[in-house]
């Protein structure tokens, strides 16, 4: 496989990865606006989840409800800054890290674009909610926590963005044979 054929192949998984978290987070809030309005919260899987709708103009966890268009902005950056990055993935970890990230924000950017009360004003539909965790989120932040947790580890672990590591280039600079992963 040519380097072209690998990075349109890393780029396919990235999007498909990002489009899947965009529409179960799309459609999951279309049927939570349809079905939860008027009703008290719903207690599923034993009460391991609570469904709840919430709006929430602000960032994660409702603060700065008064920066809805600056949060806008910036979910608009990420968006802007994971497709840049996609030319230099050549991890597959990486690529689903950036995928989930990139619909998360996507997710959400939808909404602050596209809810009432208007363009970069827009309130996020949430509607999940743990036991013992006082803020109620979606799919999008669901998989943007997610990506977070993939690339601290990645980042941890010292695998980069381009599928190296620093023990790779050190044996690499070595001279020694290197055996290919899948």
């Amino acid at each position: 496989m040519t380097s072209q054929q690998r990075r349109v192949r890393t780029l396919a998984v990235m999007l498909g990865v990002a489009a899947v978290v965009v529409a179960a987070d799309a459609v999951s809030k279309e049927l939570v606006l349809r079905d939860l309005p008027g009703h008290p919260p719903i207690r599923v899987l034993g009460g391991l989840l609570t469904l709840r709708l919430t709006v929430n103009p602000g960032a994660a966890f409702g603060v700065g409800t008064s920066y809805t268009a600056l949060i806008a902005l910036v979910a608009c950056g990420v968006v802007v800054y994971v497709i840049r990055m996609a030319a230099r993935l050549r991890s597959l970890s990486w690529t689903i890290g950036l995928g989930l990230l990139l619909g998360g924000a996507a997710g959400n950017l939808g909404d602050r674009l596209f809810r009432a009360p208007g363009p970069l004003r827009g309130s996020v539909v949430d509607w999940l909610n743990l036991p013992h965790f006082p803020w109620t989120f979606n799919l999008a932040d669901a998989s943007i926590t997610c990506a977070a947790v993939l690339v601290a580890i990645l980042a941890l672990s010292g695998v980069r963005i381009d599928g190296t590591s620093p023990a790779r280039a050190a044996r690499e600079a070595r001279g020694e044979q290197l055996t290919e992963t899948p």
